[in-house]
C-alpha cells in the first residue's frame, strides 16, 4: 500500500508503490528527494498573480512544480485516495467542492481588508477545506501552500512556512477534517507577518 492507501494503481510502477515518473526512478526515497529538489527550484520561478484565483490557478501551480517529474502534473487525480483515517474528496466531487471553497474566498474579497484575527480564522478554514479536496495524486500540500502565499501576499501579509513544525502541521490538518480549525489558526497566527509590499 502506498501512503494514500489505494494499493496498486495506474499511477505506480507495477508491483510497487513508486509513482511513475519522468526521471525513471524506481525507489521511493530517491523519488522523494528528486521531487523535493525539482519542486523547490520550480517554486522559486512561480510568479505571483493577482486574484481571482480558482482551481485552474491551483492546477497551473501544480503543473509548474511537478512538470519535470510527473506526466500528470497539473491534472486532477482519477482515483479516490485516503491517508490514515482521512478519506479525501471523492474524485467526482473535486471540481464542485473546490468551486465552493474558491467562491467563499471570492465572497470574502480574497481576504483583503481583513484585520489579523479575521484573516487568520478565514484562511485557516479555507486552507483546511481545500486540503480535504486533495485534487492531485501527489504534491497537494506544496501547491496549496504556494496558492495561499499568493492569497496572503495579495491581502498584505506574508507567511514563513519555516516556522511551522511538521508534526504540528499534520495534526492541524487532521483536526480540520472535522472542521476544528483551531490548530491551523494557531499556526497561521504564529507564521504570518505583514508584507513590505502593502
Amino acid at each position: 500500500m502506498d501512503k494514500y492507501g489505494v494499493g496498486q494503481d495506474a499511477y505506480c510502477y507495477a508491483g510497487t508503490s513508486v509513482l511513475r515518473n519522468r526521471l525513471g526512478i524506481h525507489d521511493d526515497d530517491e523519488l522523494c528527494r528528486a521531487e523535493r529538489d525539482f519542486s523547490e527550484l520550480a517554486a522559486s520561478e512561480i510568479e505571483f498573480s493577482l486574484p481571482p484565483y480558482d482551481l485552474a490557478y491551483l492546477k497551473q501551480i501544480h503543473r509548474s512544480l511537478f512538470r519535470d517529474v510527473y506526466d500528470w502534473a497539473g491534472e486532477l487525480r482519477v482515483l479516490d485516495i485516503s491517508k490514515g483515517q482521512t478519506r479525501f474528496c471523492n474524485l467526482s466531487r473535486i471540481e464542485p467542492e473546490a468551486g465552493k471553497v474558491f467562491a467563499r474566498m471570492a465572497n470574502r474579497q480574497w481576504f483583503e481588508g481583513h484585520d489579523r484575527g479575521a484573516l487568520v480564522a478565514a484562511v485557516a478554514e479555507s486552507f483546511g477545506d481545500l486540503n480535504m479536496i486533495h485534487p492531485f495524486r501527489e504534491g497537494n500540500g506544496r501547491a496549496q501552500r504556494i496558492l495561499f502565499e499568493h492569497l496572503l501576499l495579495n491581502a498584505g501579509f506574508q507567511i514563513d512556512w519555516w516556522q511551522v513544525e511538521p508534526d504540528a502541521w499534520v495534526e492541524a490538518n487532521i483536526a480540520a477534517v472535522v472542521c476544528d480549525y483551531s490548530a491551523l489558526e494557531r499556526i497561521f497566527h504564529q507564521s504570518l507577518g505583514l508584507s513590505a509590499i502593502k
